[in-house]
């Protein structure tokens, strides 16, 4: 059975960790493709993205380039209205993939918050869900912020012997880079080598995003 991961985000701009998270649970659960999803609009930010939504779809293919397998969607710039992971997990199910398990991929603390999204717990049936450790979450902090969901955790490597969808944890050394950072840096003309890919930087500094 083929594996699919579904990566989302904001990236304003796609970084180094992000990249990581895909890479730690591509390598983890042999992943067959991992799909890169910006969002349109961030239902938890107060304030919108600063690049459109074509540059931020730009950037994640150019990250994607780099990567075997890794594709990036349109799905939710498609879509008006907040973009809500259960509604794009339904969308991507709804694509044909039944031979294929699907594993959302979460950093942990986004992860922390599941318990404010939109039609929890009903979002954790459509996928696998990978909570990768991220700087300043450890997934001791995942389960004392949602107990209840101790049940679903499960290791990597049994996963696939689950009927129902579960939730791994997976520790992984991701780097600490914040997209905040990196728009302050852009606005400066700073260097950002560490905390972008190399084609992402030239994209930002060619099309003066941030600035």
């Amino acid at each position: 059975m083929a594996r699919l991961g579904v990566l989302g985000g904001t990236f304003d701009p796609v970084h180094l960790g992000h990249l990581a998270v895909g890479r730690a649970a591509a390598a983890a659960l042999t992943l067959d493709d991992v799909r890169l999803v910006p969002s349109h609009v961030p239902p938890h930010r107060a304030i919108g993205p600063r690049a459109s939504g074509y540059h931020r779809f730009a950037m994640a293919a150019l990250a994607a380039l780099g990567e075997p397998g890794w594709t990036v969607s349109d799905v939710e710039l498609r879509r008006d209205g907040p973009s809500y992971s259960v509604d794009t997990l339904t969308a991507v199910a709804a694509e044909g993939w039944t031979a294929t398990q699907i594993f959302f991929l979460i950093g942990a603390d986004a992860f922390a918050e599941i318990a404010m999204w939109s039609r929890y717990p009903a979002v954790l049936d459509l996928a696998h869900f990978v909570v990768v450790t991220r700087p300043g979450t450890t997934h001791d902090d995942v389960r004392a912020r949602v107990p209840a969901l101790a049940p679903r955790m499960v290791a990597a490597a049994d996963v696939g012997t689950r009927t129902t969808p579960g939730i791994v944890l997976l520790n992984a050394a991701t780097p600490d880079v914040s997209s905040t950072e990196i728009r302050a840096r852009a606005a400066r003309g700073a260097s950002l080598a560490g905390l972008v890919t190399e084609p992402v930087e030239q994209y930002i500094r060619r099309h003066r995003l941030y600035a």
